[in-house]
Parts: C-alpha cells; structure tokens; sequence
C-alpha cells in the first residue's frame, strides 16, 4: 500500500484558498512542516481510507512515524483480511486526533493475537467499576473498595483511559488530594475559631447585651463548611492499593501490561503513635488548636472526668466498657445481652453494627481473632447491670404508654429499643467532651485509652494484645501502648530496687558523688 512522507504548509491565497503544494516557499526547508501520509486497508464495507498527520519539524521524524505506522500493518498475515480491517480501524481511529499517540507495537501485537478489542473507549471508572463488581469479599472489604472508587478515584482519575494511564497522572491526582487537605485543615481551624466566638463558656446564661452578638456569630457559624477530615498518608496508601489491585486484575485479563499504581511514590502510611494529653499539651492546643498526633490518649485523670461528666447520659455504660475493655465502635453498639454474663463476669464479642454508606449493617467481627471472650471488671459489670435495669424500665415505660418498642437484644439502644447508629454514637461522645471541657479525642482513641490504663494497671503488653483482640503483638506495641509517665517512673524505680547494694554511711556533710573537680591529692 502506498505511503509516503512530504512537505506542507497552511499558506493561503489572497482569496483564502489552501495553497498546498504550489506555495512559491515551500522551495525554502525553513517554510513549512512535514507530513505523512499512509493508504490504509478498505474498511468493512469497501471504502477507501488513509492516515494523515502532519507538524513534524524534520523528514527523520516523519520517516519513523510512517515507519511506526507501516510496522502497524504488518502485523496480520498477508491473507488475514478480517486482521487487516481491525488495524486498519485503529490507525483510522489514531489518524482522527492529531494528539493521540501512535499505539504501542507490541502491546498491540499482544491484544491482536488475543483477539481483543484494538481500538478501546474503555477508561479507568469503567474498569473500577466492572472490577468491584466482580469482587466477591467480605462486604465491608468491599465497602471500603467502593469508598475509595467513589469518592477519590473515579472524580480524579476516572475520565482517563484505562490504557493511557500512567505514573504522571497518579502524581497529579494525590498531589491534589494533598492541596485539597490543605483546604479542609484550613476551613477546620476557621470553623473552629468561629465555634469560640460563639459560644458562651461561662456557667451563667450570657447578659442581654451578648446574646445578639451570640445570635449573629451561631449564624455565621451555620454558614460556614462543615468539619472533614482530610485524606492522610494511611489513607492514601490504602486508596493507592485499591487502585493497584484493580489495575493487576486488568494486566490479568491482557488490559494493560504495566501497573502505574505500583510506581508511584507516596509518604509513609504507618500507624501514627498514640501521644498521651499531658498538661503541656493541652496548653499548646488551647493555645493553637493543634493535636500533637492523630491518635490521642487521655490521662486517667481525664478519663475519670469524661465518665464523671458522661455518668447521666443514656450511653454512659457503652463509654465506660470502651475505655476498660477497648470494644470496638461497632462491636460495642452491635453487642448482644445474649453475650454477656454478668454472674460470670464476661462477655463475647460475636457481632458488629458498622455503616454500609450511612445505612447500619451487621456483621462479624473485624478479624477471626476479634471473636473472643472478655473479662469484665466488677465495676464495669455494676455498671452494665444497673444500664440493664435502666433499659428494662425504658422498655416497661413506653410498653405502659403503648409506644412500639424493637426487641433487638441490644444492649445499647435507642429509646424505643431499635439499633443506635454508630456515627450518632460518635456524635454524642464528641458532645460529651466539649461539655466537659477535655481536649478531643475520637471514639475509637477510647480503645487505645484502654490499652494505656490496662499498662498502667499492671498489664504487659501480651495482655493488652489479647484484650483487644490484635492480630500481631507488634500492631499492639506499635501503636496502642503509650506509657504513662508515672508508670514510667515506678518501673524506673522497680528496677534500681532489683539490685541489691552495700550502702556505706557517709560522714555528714559529704556529698554523694565525688566533685567532677578535685584538687591536689596529697602523697
């Protein structure tokens, strides 16, 4: 088929004619650019078609995309006239868009001789989505899948084609996440400043002369964005692995033949340290607002405040058993009076309550290993008793005023016995801090609150791996165990007391340790 490579301009005559090959400068090698021109097979149906492309600078250029291009041709047999009209569509295709590049020879020899499709629309949210679909795993699995496909890779990446798709465009995509957190960090500290503004901190109603102010501040602060959290480095490794997996699933299925998700390089995503809110720290957050470490931990004298101040709310006891026993969110909400026997002092965990979107779902337990027995402390059983006895009056009230009551089994529930949601759980436990005034921590810190007051009781580490239910004791040591200062100290002291030491009394007056200086000692 013939083929060749040629000189062109866009001059125009004064009429506004194309002058093509007969403008008088294409005489000159600066005037013009190079083109390449390329018969291609008759399509389907008979009818003649080519490729043309033109804005090559040099005839070399020029020559290897002719040559590219012919090399295209050759891939089927001569007598292969169905394999001919296949290619020949493709370069058609290629030919219609002066950006797109020439394809790949041997990623398309690699799909010619597997019989797919050459010329694919196919783009990346099309492929997340066909990908999740045929996943078949546990549904929060999935859940967490779906979360990262919907709310950060299809609006970011999911335009693409799946077949363009490279390392550039992951960068560009987590460097807009990492802008975007900027964002969010941003309007938090604006919104929480305005909170300030708008709240009366004192115990006494505000004067009259306040409360327009107090007005006029809470509508500012209703207009403003609400808080989020931003995507951080944890985040955007588990988001980057979703990614990866559906991407080998396409090499897999002859899709793609490099994983860009697998080059791309992100900050560490480890399990930040738990960091305990010691005074220094809370100064400084007062001051600022900044929390030294995503994952805080409460003093016990914190702790003791929060129940205190929690002691009257309907979900105290739910509270109280997270931060002795260290129960999950979903587990505590999702726990069943079924499993728990007061007399004995235990309870197991055997069900969870977690969100699918914002809908609660039951499930299993996170792991094989959150499926255990946990012992309970005789003030924690007290404290579960006397909320047994407060719901059974609960349930006896609205029976009495004939108001429907669900029989779930729950032991936390709402007021007429249905499931609690697990974020309006969250959301009373973050009021309850802002009334008592503690510097914030999240629900799930209350876990790792019970992991530092199990050390300071006494536990070592095996046994706060085996209370929360951890996989590996190294996940535990990692990032559950912060050690209490005190507690610091009475191993410290432990220790010296360990060794046994012959004491000398000392004439009065002398100190402990020799001077780091000494004079003249006498002969």
């Amino acid at each position: 088929m013939k083929g060749s490579t040629y000189r062109r301009c866009y001059c125009r005559s004064d009429e506004g004619k194309v002058l093509g090959k007969s403008c008088p400068q294409l005489t000159s090698r600066r005037h013009g650019v190079y083109a390449v021109r390329q018969e291609l097979p008759a399509r389907g149906d008979g009818g003649r078609r080519s490729f043309s492309r033109s804005g090559y600078e040099t005839a070399k250029k020029a020559q290897e995309v002719l040559d590219q291009v012919r090399a295209l041709l050759a891939l089927p047999d001569g007598d292969d006239a169905e394999g001919q009209v296949r290619i020949g569509d493709l370069l058609e295709t290629v030919s219609k868009d002066q950006k797109a590049p020439l394809p790949n020879l041997e990623q398309t020899r690699r799909r010619f001789r597997a019989g797919q499709p050459l010329v694919s629309q196919l783009t990346v949210g099309d492929w997340l989505d066909e990908w999740h679909a045929a996943k078949k795993k546990r549904k929060t699995t999935l859940r967490g899948y779906g979360s990262h496909i919907k709310v950060h890779l299809k609006p970011g990446i999911g335009h693409l084609l799946l077949d363009r798709l490279n390392v550039g465009h992951l960068t560009e995509f987590f460097d807009a996440i990492d802008d975007m957190n900027e964002t969010i960090e941003a309007e938090n500290a604006q919104r929480r400043e305005q909170e300030q503004r708008a709240t009366w901190g004192k115990r006494s109603r505000p004067p009259a002369s306040e409360t327009a102010r107090l007005e006029a501040e809470r509508a500012k602060l209703a207009a403003m964005p609400p808080y989020r959290r931003i995507t951080g480095p944890a985040t955007q490794q588990r988001i980057r692995a979703t990614l990866r997996a559906a991407l080998n699933a396409a090499i897999a299925q002859q899709l793609l033949t490099f994983n860009p998700a697998a080059h791309v390089e992100l900050e560490s995503g480890k399990r930040p340290k738990a960091v305990l809110w010691s005074a220094e720290h809370v100064e400084r957050w007062r001051e600022t607002g900044e929390k030294p470490s995503a994952v805080m931990v409460w003093t016990p004298e914190q702790v003791g405040a929060f129940l205190d101040h929690a002691e009257g709310d309907r979900l105290y006891a739910l509270f109280h058993l997270i931060a002795f026993r260290g129960l999950r969110r979903g587990e505590a909400v999702g726990q069943a009076w079924a499993d728990v026997d007061l007399g004995a002092e235990i309870l197991r965990v055997s069900k969870t309550i977690v969100q699918d979107g914002w809908t609660p779902m039951e499930s299993k337990p996170k792991t094989e290993d959150s499926e255990a027995l946990i012992a309970l402390g005789p003030g924690t059983t007290q404290v579960l008793l006397e909320h047994r006895v407060r719901q059974m009056d609960e349930r006896q009230e609205r029976l009495g005023k004939r108001l429907p009551w669900s029989e779930t089994g729950k032991v936390f529930v709402q007021e007429d016995g249905s499931w609690l949601h697990p974020e309006k759980v969250s959301d009373v436990f973050r009021r309850l801090c802002r009334e008592a005034d503690l510097p914030p921590i999240n629900l799930r810190d209350l876990r790792h609150v019970a992991a530092t007051l199990i050390h300071a009781g006494g536990g070592d580490i095996h046994t706060i791996k085996e209370t929360l239910r951890h996989g590996t004791i190294q996940l535990t040591s990692d990032t559950y165990t912060s050690l209490l200062p005190q507690v610091d100290k009475e191993v410290a002291r432990n220790a010296e007391a360990v060794v046994p030491r012959a004491r000398r009394e000392r004439p009065s007056g002398t100190p402990a340790h020799a001077p780091l200086t000494q004079g003249p000692v006498d002969d």
